[in-house]
This record gives structure tokens, sequence and C-alpha cells, in this order.
């Protein structure tokens, strides 16, 4: 009898481990299920990064401006924006604070090769400073077109731009007529390191000695394209020199600061002035009178080609080495005349 109930009790013992053993499958199906999903994670992190690198097979193109002080950069900004819609490409839009910030502007140009673009738009400060960068770019295939202020150097693939020798030349040549052709004439330009502030300067001091001997120059300034800078130093020449007949502001900022000056002390229809580019003050001046008349350059134009200069480079298409956006003289006589018209920006 003790035998039959030590052989029903292992029985009992055997039946209830049974039982308590069968639930422990369940764990092993969970287990599974959840490799299973483990093995499918990646598989979606992998159509995510497809998916993002499918956003990035666009194309990107900075667009790295000598600054924003003046509303020159942002009609060229406008064309340049124009271009991308047209082309389809995106573009970034920047520049220093001011046309001074050399260092500023060569971080921004490091920051814009992190970022692996397929072309870079660069109007330079400093014809130098940028060109190790712009060898960088160079030797990863980064195609670079300068626009409006081009860099001593062919790397460069295009540059669209004005030829701001020409037009300084036909500001001189419009000056000479104005005050005669004789008499002291002073000149301030934004700066002496930019391919345009160069050109510029050049461009005007050179035609007066070769075209207008009997005009002197007597003062040559650089203000940063500061109008505040450039008012100081305007009016300092202007009362170190009583006999000036004529003054030459290079960009915008600088002849805002002979217009300026020129108010200031009085001289309204005593000295002449002949500027560059436009803007609501000198438009005013223009029509007004105080102000004879400026070179316009063709902002949209320069931003719109060269963004497209830089889609053509990334396709493998053929571009001009130089674009020449163009110039014109305007005074109180055509400002209103359509072709002019379209070209000024307040």
């Amino acid at each position: 009898m003790k035998k039959v109930s030590l052989l029903l009790a292992l029985l009992l013992v055997l039946v209830v481990m049974a039982g308590c053993a069968a639930p422990a499958a369940a764990p092993a199906a969970d287990s599974d299920s959840a490799s299973t999903s483990e093995e499918a994670a990646p598989a979606d992190d992998a159509a995510a990064e497809s998916d993002a690198a499918a956003e990035d097979d666009g194309i990107y193109i900075p667009v790295i401006s000598k600054g924003f002080q003046h509303q020159f950069w942002q009609a060229v900004e406008s064309g340049a924006e124009q271009a991308a819609a047209d082309y389809g490409v995106e573009i970034t839009f920047e520049g220093p604070e001011t046309e001074a910030m050399v260092d500023r502007q060569i971080e921004m140009l490091q920051a814009a090769l992190a970022k692996n673009p397929d072309a870079i738009c660069f109007a330079a400060l400093d014809t130098q400073a940028a060109i190790p960068l712009l060898e960088e770019a160079q030797s990863r295939g980064i195609p670079i077109v300068g626009f409006d202020s081009g860099v001593d150097s062919d790397i460069p693939v295009a540059t669209a731009a004005t030829d701001n020798v020409a037009a300084a030349a036909l500001a001189a040549d419009k000056m000479a007529e104005l005050i005669g052709d004789e008499g002291q004439v002073a000149v301030i330009v934004h700066d002496q390191t930019s391919r345009t502030g160069i050109d510029r300067r050049d461009g005007f001091l050179n035609q007066m000695e070769a075209a207008h001997p009997n005009i002197e120059i007597v003062n040559v300034d650089y203000g940063g394209g500061d109008q505040l800078k450039s008012t100081d130093l305007a009016k300092a020449v202007i009362q170190a020199n009583p006999d000036l007949k004529g003054y030459f502001g290079a960009n915008e900022g600088s002849i805002i600061g002979v217009l300026n000056a020129i108010t200031e002390l009085g001289k309204e229809g005593e000295i002449v002035a002949v500027g560059y580019d436009a803007g609501a003050q000198q438009l005013d001046a223009i029509r007004s009178g105080v102000e004879s008349g400026a070179i316009t350059q063709n902002p949209v134009g320069i931003g719109y080609k060269c963004v497209e200069a830089a889609v053509k480079a990334i396709n493998g298409e053929e571009v001009e080495k130089v674009i020449d956006t163009g110039f014109f003289w305007y005074d109180a006589d055509n400002i209103d005349d359509p072709e002019i018209a379209a070209l000024l920006y307040e």
C-alpha cells in the first residue's frame, strides 16, 4: 500500500512539473517575434536613409555675397532666387554685416565647403584671402562661380559681373563733361582689396589721366562702403579743398557719404556728385539735382547669371569665363525710362 501511494505521489509530481513546463514555450515564441522585429528595424532605418538620400539628390548652391548693408545685395539675392526657382535648385544667400568683414566672409566660405555643396557662388571682399579655400574647393571638384567681384585666380569657372573698369571710365567722362573738363575732383571708394574697388578706382583715375589732363585728382579715400565713415571723410576733403568741383563715390555707401557731406556743408549746386548703383537716397538726390548722375549695374542680372552659370558647370555644360552683365549712365533726364528704371532699386 505504501508502494502504491509512493507511485501515485511520483506521478502527481510529474504531472505538475509537466503542467508548469508547458507555458515555457510562450517566451520562446515571443523571443522569436522580438528577433524578427529587431531584424526589421534596420530595414526601416535603411528606408529612411534612402528617403533622406533622395532628398539630398537635389542641387545645392550656397551664394556668398560681400555684405547686406546695401539694397544692392538684396537686388542680387532676388535675381539668384529667381534663377534657383527657374532651374529647380536650392540656394542659400548670405554675406557679412559689412563689406569690411573679410574674416567673417572667409568663415562663411569655410562653412559652405563643410556642407559639400554642388557648386559655390562667391563675391570676394579680398581678391587674395579666399584663394586657399577656393583651391580646396577645386581639389574636391566643386565649381566656383564669381559674381560682382572676382578673385586674382583662374579657379572660378565663370564670373558674372559689371565691366567696372569701363563703367568707372564712363563716370569719369561724365564728370569731366559736367565740370567743364577742368578743375579739382576727389574720389571715395569702398575698399582697395576687392576687385570692384580696385577696378572702379583705377577705371576712373586712369580715364581722367588719359583723356582729361586738366582735371586734378586731389584725394582718394576708402570708406569701407560705410555711409557714416564716408560722410566724415568727404566732409574733411571738402573743407580742405575749397575749390573742389567734383566728387565721385564708387559704390552706394560711398556716394551717400558724399551726398551727406555736400548737404551738411551747404555745398548743393557747387560740387558735382557722380555715383554708382542706386538706393532711395541716391535716386532722390538725382531727381532733386543734388547728385548729377550715376552708373547703374544690373544687380538682379548678376544674381541670376551666377546661379545659372553654377548649374551649367555642375551639369558639365560650357560657360563663359566672363559674363558681362552690363551697365548704364543715368541722370534726371532718363531715370524714369523703362530700360533704366528696371535696373534701379530703392
